[in-house]
């Protein structure tokens, strides 16, 4: 404990001590709502140091999921670990960011704060033994404008899979992105076009579960910075064609034990040891229960179940691309390599609710020793909110990840969605209907 107390204290020094030798007057504390949002609030940096021992006081009850108005009182303590540059603020003086851990006022972890739920998990994994590793691919798309209401959106080009040609704009964005992204620390493994026109994809270097999500929040930060400066829409909507396929965020993961991958056996099938299998008896098992949260928004069904390579049935295998548990083969006999691919959330999911959940579903697999079989009738994931809202109110592991208060409000805010949808008329049923009936 001491030596982690000295650990945070050096990491303040840093940033106070680069606040003023890089002119930076204005701190940006970012954290992020329930519902996957990011917060911000900016400081002087002269009131930093006040910060980091006692946090930023703000109404939590103003905050999507965080407090009723009778109990509104929080705190945003910035994690000095977090602290970064924002590169795009090139006029001084410059800017620079941190994300907060939330507490309250006596001190206490807030039980809203999502980056709080994800280190509950992280630290039952660490109690197991384990660190958890993701390296996330990132789908989004590039749209010429914002979209009016009522018309379809207008993607900035016609590409597909892997394209590079001088009509494809999407290489000159990514590049301008990345060289972001890298400047604030955060590395980029791949990046190419996708698919569907406009559509892109960015893939992010492993990380621990926790560094993972706070990337992924600045991830689609940055993405809107640079298609606005390019005078583009980008957008993380799950499925905003019918037609072409939608956005996903197949995340890979693995456990390691001090320096050894525990998900990796040479001497077993698909070099897969009996913890990476029992991980994934885990994810299938749990699946339809966290879809929920991994999968959170009305628009988010009609990617998983609009084909396309998108995972509609609870399976796995090796090289199955429409598997929603894969297991990557590219680098066989390769120990650092095993892992396994998670392919049913998408890029609007909030990154930290939808690790929690997805670890601790991996997790109950391995402690409890899941026994992993064979895909023959694989069920299917909910084909609706509504399901998957049936599906995550019966489960004790939700309930117990996200504790209380996070769970309840997620029920509460996804049955006020759904039932805001389905009394909604459609441009479907105007088309189909009105003329003929």
């Amino acid at each position: 404990m001491a030596r982690m107390s000295a650990e945070i204290s050096k990491q303040q020094e840093f940033v106070l001590r680069t606040l003023e030798e890089r002119n930076i007057r204005f701190v940006r504390l970012w954290f992020t709502d329930v519902l996957g949002f990011l917060k911000s609030v900016a400081i002087a940096p002269a009131e930093l140091e006040n910060a980091f021992a006692e946090g930023i006081g703000f109404d939590g009850s103003a905050i999507e999921g965080f407090a009723r108005v009778t109990e509104s009182d929080m705190l945003a303590k910035p994690d000095p670990s977090t602290f970064s540059i924002l590169p795009w603020r090139t006029e001084a003086p410059g800017t620079a960011r941190m994300f907060c851990d939330i507490v309250m006022p006596d001190g206490q972890p807030s039980p809203a704060d999502p980056r709080n739920v994800l280190r509950r998990t992280l630290e039952k994994a660490a109690a197991m033994g384990y660190t958890c590793y993701t390296h996330p691919e990132i789908e989004f798309f590039l749209f010429k404008e914002v979209p009016e209401a009522g018309k379809a959106p207008v993607p900035v080009d016609q590409g597909g899979y892997f394209d590079h040609t001088p009509a494809v704009v999407g290489h000159d964005f990514r590049r301008q992105a990345i060289t972001l992204l890298e400047a604030m620390g955060i590395s980029v493994e791949f990046s190419h076009h996708e698919g569907a026109p406009g559509q892109q994809e960015i893939d992010l270097r492993y990380a621990d579960a926790l560094n993972t999500a706070d990337n992924i929040m600045t991830f689609r930060h940055v993405i809107k910075e640079v298609a606005m400066d390019q005078g583009f829409h980008a957008s993380f909507m799950p499925k905003p064609f019918t037609e072409h396929p939608g956005s996903g965020m197949h995340t890979h993961v693995s456990l390691f034990k001090g320096e050894e991958n525990a998900f990796y056996d040479s001497s077993a099938e698909l070099n897969l040891s009996a913890v990476g299998r029992s991980f994934i008896a885990g994810l299938l098992k749990h699946a339809p229960e966290i879809t929920a949260i991994t999968n959170q928004w009305v628009n988010s069904y009609k990617r998983l179940h609009g084909g396309g390579e998108a995972p509609a049935f609870v399976n796995w295998g090796p090289s199955d691309r429409g598997a929603l548990v894969r297991v990557p083969m590219y680098k066989p006999k390769k120990e650092n390599s095993t892992r396994i691919e998670f392919r049913s959330p998408d890029t609007a999911c909030n990154p930290y609710l939808a690790y929690a959940v997805m670890l601790a579903a991996g997790l109950k697999g391995v402690e409890e020793g899941y026994v992993l079989h064979d895909s023959k009738d694989p069920v299917s994931l909910p084909s609706n909110l509504n399901e998957a809202i049936i599906e995550m109110e019966k489960s004790d592991l939700v309930r117990q990840t996200l504790g209380e208060h996070v769970f309840e409000y997620v029920l509460r805010n996804k049955r006020a969605e759904w039932q805001d949808y389905r009394r909604q008329v459609s441009a479907y049923e105007l088309d189909r209907y009105l003329p003929v009936l």
